[in-house]
């Protein structure tokens, strides 16, 4: 079963969430398995988790949310794109669909979306799983290597499998063929009049990674007080010492990494990445 709930985010953006399961069943003592809340990363969308959610959902009520500018979710022609408008969609999200206690999954920007949150409302937040994602700062040249890359996309696409071999083959970003790469970025395309095309705008993604690229997100890391597992693909973007210093940086940080992945760790290996956090959702999420 797959159920969209629409939720108001903030400055009233129209945001769409995601079931990908039938809810877990009321217990004996009448209440619900505990939330979880799967954000995604920089043109990536909620059916992206719908693996990792349909898991989770054996056990708790697992939502994931289209942010904006992505998926399903309304895309503002002038945003805004910020880091706090993020954070106050997934704030609204957890408040709306009564999470809380929440235990937030992120991905790549989502991650930065996620800890930003736990640091900002502790009271919403239970735990917290960053998966491959940097606390340092980016810089000017990754934000230009960005916009050279979006220029270099040959759209629009013929057809689907145009853009599975591109993205999984040709993109020069692409170091080896991985065909989870080409399936993931097929699965953000639309049909459209002359082709097919990504169902963001490349200039709303430029806008939005703008407001994070330059800064550290260091401060705010070691303002999370909740137990938090940092998570690496061993081929991702995310090093081994840096996240590392992510674990010592937290207060109640642990790591894992997963072998054979790349930055789309969740979506390269689902079923190693729900093993490399399996024991710290069973350890924190324990009744």
């Amino acid at each position: 079963m797959v159920q969209r709930i629409d939720v108001t985010g903030a400055e009233g953006v129209r945001l769409a969430a995601w079931e990908f399961a039938e809810p877990p069943k009321r217990g004996g003592d009448g209440e619900r398995g505990s939330g979880v809340l799967l954000l995604h990363g920089l043109m990536g969308r909620a059916s992206h988790w719908a693996s990792t959610a349909r898991w989770l959902s054996e056990r708790h009520r697992a939502v994931a949310l289209d942010q904006r500018g992505h998926g399903r979710s309304e895309k503002p022609a002038e945003g805004p794109f910020t880091r706090e408008a993020y954070v106050a969609d997934a704030e609204a999200v957890v408040e709306q669909l009564g999470l809380a206690p929440v235990t937030l999954i992120g991905h790549s920007m989502g991650a930065l979306t996620a800890w930003q949150l736990a640091a900002k409302r502790p009271d919403l937040v239970r735990a917290l799983i960053i998966c491959d994602m940097r606390a340092s700062a980016l810089g000017a040249a990754s934000q230009r290597e960005w916009e050279d890359w979006f220029k270099a996309w040959p759209v629009p696409f013929a057809t689907l499998a145009d853009v599975r071999k591109w993205f999984g083959e040709d993109d020069p970003w692409v170091e080896r063929p991985t065909p989870a790469r080409g399936e993931f970025y097929a699965e953000v395309m639309a049909e459209r009049a002359d082709g097919w095309g990504p169902v963001f705008s490349r200039r709303q993604m430029l806008t939005s990674r703008e407001t994070w690229v330059h800064d550290a997100h260091w401060e705010e890391l070691a303002q999370v007080r909740c137990p938090t597992l940092v998570v690496r693909g061993l081929d991702g973007e995310l090093g081994r010492a840096e996240a590392q210093e992510m674990v010592r940086v937290l207060p109640w940080g642990a790591y894992a990494e997963v072998a054979d992945a790349g930055h789309l760790v969740h979506y390269d290996r689902p079923d190693a990445w729900h093993e490399a956090i399996a024991p710290f959702l069973n350890e924190v999420l324990a009744p």
